[in-house]
């Protein structure tokens, strides 16, 4: 595969893997390309034991972790209140009120467990299948059900710490 179309066909859900990991925009830019970059350097050496979208997902996540270790980051999630987030348009309450539950909802992901964050961010938010999630994260397909299960439920006991409301917010994350 020529890299030009890999990086056609997979910038936007690697950039917005990234995104979520480090909310920051031009971080997630650069570690876009680093990602791209070491992708192309072992090209020669994919197997195929996964999808092209899974195989870049990981070496994203590699890339991410290096960029963390490099500049002590902890902070997985940690949401802007000022970031826009895209809602549906109905009425500017509900337009209001859905955005105050998001923030919450990613406020609450913030807090839980890095694994816990890492299996709902590649299950419910990348739609990553249980199989590309193992090989992603490296753990066995029951760890990552028995996880997905566990953060879940750590995901609405703290949302409702927050003064979430499971108004869809956390239904849509399911």
């Amino acid at each position: 595969m020529e890299m030009e179309q890999l990086y056609r066909e997979h910038s936007d859900r690697v950039y917005s893997y990234i995104y979520f990991l480090v909310r920051h925009r031009e971080s997630a830019e650069d570690l876009t390309q680093e990602t791209f970059y070491k992708a192309y350097k072992g090209l020669d050496t994919f197997n195929k034991q996964a999808s092209t979208a899974t195989w870049l997902l990981k070496i994203a996540r590699n890339v991410t972790y290096d960029y963390f270790r490099r500049k002590r980051v902890v902070h997985f999630f940690t949401f802007e209140k000022e970031h826009d987030i895209e809602t549906k348009v109905l009425s500017p309450e509900n337009r209001y009120e859905q955005k105050e539950q998001l923030i919450k909802m990613y406020d609450s992901l913030s807090k839980l467990k890095k694994d816990y964050q890492e299996v709902l961010l590649l299950r419910k938010i990348q739609e990553c299948s249980i199989q590309e999630t193992s090989y992603i994260l490296d753990w066995t397909e029951a760890k990552v059900k028995m996880k997905l299960t566990r953060a879940l439920e750590a995901l609405k006991k703290e949302f409702h710490q927050e003064g979430g409301r499971e108004n869809g917010t956390i239904k849509r994350i399911r």
